[in-house]
């Protein structure tokens, strides 16, 4: 066994959630799956696989079948559900936070089917359209900006339409890193991540909040899933009506600070600011717990860096990372 690979007793509890191919032989799935963890792990290309994992090309056309019908995150969940069954899950304190993957330029290289590409461009083409109803009409002979065609620039604002759109369906964006991606989580009180939503690298935090939190889903052994925790933690950055009106229907306990504008406006309001909005310290110091699952996902070089294309796989491998920190965790029965 190379350092980093599975032992015999976490093979135990991973092995039953892996499918068998219908055809053929049946393969070594250990091997397999050994081979997708040191892929990410040392973040190389699939081609310098090392020879004791079998071919380059039989890994990562296994790993691309599990990643499409989301083997990793039902196998993260599984895990989860794993620790709730031996009492191991503490969802009393939730916290959230979000950290930005610099892509490689080969995570820029997406290909898009043709009739995907086509079906964007009329859309962004309509929705320019309609942007720019009721403006001055155009003079005789003025090139129209929602056409792509090749005279007055109309060749590269094609391109850059493309390039958007490669972007997009990437989940890649620019910032001052370059092209980035962006890993909104949230975690348990022992540093365990519950889910992931993958954004381009200059989104916003605060709108991810629901969307990280609506993904928390903890099989029990019996009665239905627990998807609500007690309290959430999170920066000023998610500091917002809509987040805090968001806890407060679902009956969760808000550990939010208060942004100093916002404390400003609502005073200079008087009575119609509404109350003062206050967070339990002692909880907020537990907050960390997501900056350092942060730190323990991205041990491995293939997640602290985006190489990967498709935003499908990135993910994959965000989930298989949280699944090995669960399995790790856990302790005997």
């Amino acid at each position: 066994m190379a350092r980093g690979d599975l032992t015999d007793e976490e093979w135990f509890l991973i092995e039953p959630h892996l499918p068998l191919g219908e055809r053929g032989s049946i393969p070594d799935l250990r091997q397999q799956f050994n081979a997708v963890m040191w892929r990410f792990r040392t973040g190389s290309p699939w081609r310098d696989l090392p020879a004791e994992y079998g071919p380059w090309s039989t890994a990562y056309d296994r790993f691309r079948s599990w990643a499409k019908t989301g083997l990793f995150e039902q196998l993260m969940q599984a895990m989860i559900a794993e620790a709730a069954a031996r009492g191991q899950v503490d969802l009393d304190l939730v916290s959230v936070d979000s950290t930005t993957a610099r892509a490689h330029h080969h995570a820029a290289g997406m290909v898009l089917d043709g009739e995907l590409v086509k079906a964007l461009e009329e859309a962004t083409k309509q929705e320019k359209g309609l942007r720019q109803r009721g403006k001055t009409p155009k003079t005789a002979g003025a090139a129209d900006p929602t056409k792509t065609g090749t005279g007055d620039g109309g060749g590269r604002r094609r391109l850059r339409l493309r390039r958007r759109i490669r972007l997009k369906a990437a989940e890649l964006g620019r910032s001052r890193g370059g092209l980035t991606s962006k890993v909104h989580l949230s975690a348990d009180r022992r540093c365990r991540p519950l889910s992931f939503v993958l954004t381009p690298g200059q989104a916003g935090d605060s709108p991810q909040f629901r969307a990280v939190l609506s993904r928390i889903r903890v099989r029990l052994p019996v009665d239905r899933p627990r998807t609500r925790p007690g309290a959430v933690a999170a920066d000023k950055a998610y500091s917002s009506r809509g987040n805090r009106a968001y806890l407060r229907r679902r009956g969760i306990k808000a550990v939010i600070p208060e942004k100093s504008d916002q404390a400003a406006h609502r005073k200079k309001r008087g009575s119609r600011g509404g109350r003062p909005i206050s967070h339990d310290p002692d909880l907020y110091k537990q907050r960390n717990t997501a900056e350092r699952c942060i730190n323990r996902i991205k041990e491995w070089r293939g997640l602290a860096f985006r190489f990967d294309k498709t935003p499908e796989s990135y993910l994959a491998g965000l989930h298989l990372r949280g699944a090995i920190l669960w399995i790790r965790s856990l302790q005997p029965i």
